[in-house]
């Protein structure tokens, strides 16, 4: 049974409203307006100091302390280009998009922590860093380009997870989510009539054996002792069923933890896609485009969030989540300060809330958010020391 405080408590019908609103009238990337607009609406009145319009739409709500010793506490916004398949009184009302990772659920529990520790007083800085476009779409970078770490000492983080149950915390030492570069290959040929194949270098054929060979690089190149993935999500070409195309376009990610695998990942991808291409008489241009590098929590901080997290919900129910190969820009805060990346339970089986991340089905338990609230207050008593 978590711990929650009576302010938290007070606080509960706030918080899931807020929650279930921004449920309801989800944005996508550099579209979060409206979001914005509830964001700062419910943190009027209270003593916290706020920035809009942050790389766009970014919000920093800060709660002046010592300006030597500044906590950022970070959460995002955005969400997904996914069509929503919920019986649920708040599901979403925008055709095509849906919160469908948690995002909504982490601005809720953001809000209320920047509220209450404004209630509060604090002797250091915290601020509370809204973040746009978290999904692969350059929103952290483009936040710490605004100043958002300008001063930072340490940067904390929270994500709903649906991979552990209601009522624990997740905090693990070191690397936690994977490295996301992005890959486009371009296999081109002669196209042509499709009956009459010999006449042509057929782009579609070279590219299956393209797909299928650079899953040889995991199992064949890469030590069994380190992670990787190449997945390709996206296959492309041609028109018509009786036309060879001059050109078929593949779309994937190459995800990793450690660095120098990471850097040898587009030598590997061009040798293989070029050599097969080149063998069935066609030519393969690779282009790798490198993403957020691995989230890889710090020893100290992470020691306090574990801490901060034993207070909410025990000793007991602080766990250790396994690394993930997905991928999270919270890493780009990490380069500039010490950071932890924190995982709140949500999943709860037992009333159908444990569907997958990015699952037109995901939906949470909606106490993870009081326990996660409760833990960006204790992150923040940590904090003082």
């Amino acid at each position: 049974m978590a711990r929650l405080s009576p302010e938290v408590f007070a606080l509960r019908d706030d918080i899931l409203a807020l929650r279930r609103d921004l449920h309801r009238h989800p944005e996508l990337a550099w579209e979060e307006r409206r979001t914005a607009e509830q964001i700062t609406s419910f943190l009027r009145g209270s003593r916290v100091e706020l920035r809009t319009g942050l790389g766009g739409t970014g919000v920093l709500a800060e709660v002046k302390g010592d300006p030597s010793r500044t906590l950022l506490l970070r959460v995002d916004m955005d969400a997904l280009p996914i069509q929503e398949d919920s019986r649920s009184p708040h599901a979403s009302e925008v055709p095509g998009v849906m919160h469908a990772c948690g995002h909504d659920g982490h601005v809720a529990m953001g809000a209320a922590a920047a509220r209450l520790t404004a209630g509060r007083g604090a002797p250091i800085t915290v601020r509370v860093l809204f973040q746009p476009a978290e999904e692969g779409e350059g929103g952290a970078q483009a936040m710490v380009a605004a100043g958002a770490m300008d001063g930072v000492a340490a940067v904390v983080g929270v994500h709903l997870w649906n991979e552990l149950p209601v009522g624990t915390l997740g905090v693990k030492v070191g690397p936690l989510m994977a490295a996301v570069d992005r890959l486009r290959i371009v296999v081109r040929g002669r196209g042509g009539h499709g009956g009459k194949p010999h006449r042509s270098a057929d782009p579609v054929v070279a590219a299956a054996h393209v797909i299928t060979a650079l899953q040889t690089i995991v199992s064949r190149e890469v030590p069994p002792t380190l992670a990787a993935v190449v997945t390709l999500g996206s296959v492309h070409g041609g028109q018509a069923f009786n036309v060879i195309p001059d050109e078929v376009t593949l779309l994937g990610t190459i995800r990793t933890f450690d660095g120098a695998l990471r850097r040898s990942m587009p030598e590997r991808v061009a040798r293989i896609a070029s050599g097969i291409a080149e063998a069935l008489g066609c030519r393969a241009e690779v282009e790798v485009r490198p993403g957020n590098p691995p989230v890889v929590n710090d020893a100290a901080v992470a020691e306090r969030a574990r801490r901060a997290a034993a207070r909410v919900v025990g000793e007991e129910n602080v766990v250790e989540p396994e690394p993930t190969m997905g991928g999270e820009d919270m890493a780009v805060y990490f380069e500039r300060a010490a950071g932890c990346f924190v995982f709140v339970g949500s999943a709860n089986p037992a009333r159908g809330l444990d569907q997958p991340h990015h699952s037109p089905r995901f939906d949470f338990d909606e106490d993870a958010l009081l326990v996660g609230t409760q833990f960006l207050l204790e992150v923040v008593q940590e904090a003082f020391g």
